[in-house]
């Protein structure tokens, strides 16, 4: 029986500079899963965190900074996993930051990019989804119940 499961978060990055929007991309490093590729932000909840806590925490561990505001996309990432026969639905999450990221061990480079180039540097076609909706929302405005209190 296929197993549904929630166990990770996405984070998607950015940045008005100039007044253009740029979003954050790392590149994972040599040894750890992912090797690289370019990727948003992401990990695993852990026991008693709930999906928001997540997104606050891997920011902060991921970039070394606090968002200055982190919001709900209203959208799932979901993908199956063969290898566990287990659909994962993933909580989706944005989060506006001021700075540079100072990189942890699991990633080696980061860039900022417009959408496009971004969009181009995302391996799967779910991520590049998300993108786009985090820009169009960007773009429409964001309704207040959306943002997260912490």
């Amino acid at each position: 029986m296929v197993e549904t499961i929630v166990r990770v978060v996405d984070v998607y990055a950015y940045r008005h500079k100039d007044g253009i929007l740029k979003f954050l991309l790392l590149r994972r490093a040599p040894g750890v899963s992912y090797a690289g590729q370019w990727r948003m932000i992401g990990g695993k909840i852990r026991p008693g965190e709930v999906a928001w806590q997540t997104a606050l925490r891997e920011v902060q561990e991921e970039t070394g900074q606090r968002p200055l505001r982190l919001w709900v996309v209203p959208s799932l990432n979901a993908f199956y996993e063969w290898q566990h026969d287990r659909i994962n639905l993933i909580p989706v999450f944005a989060a506006e930051l001021q700075a540079d990221p100072v990189l942890d061990d699991e990633h080696d480079a980061f860039a900022w990019l417009g959408l496009e180039e971004a969009s181009e540097r995302l391996l799967w076609p779910e991520q590049r989804r998300l993108l786009r909706l985090v820009a169009q929302m960007l773009h429409n405005g964001l309704p207040p119940e959306i943002f997260v209190s912490f």
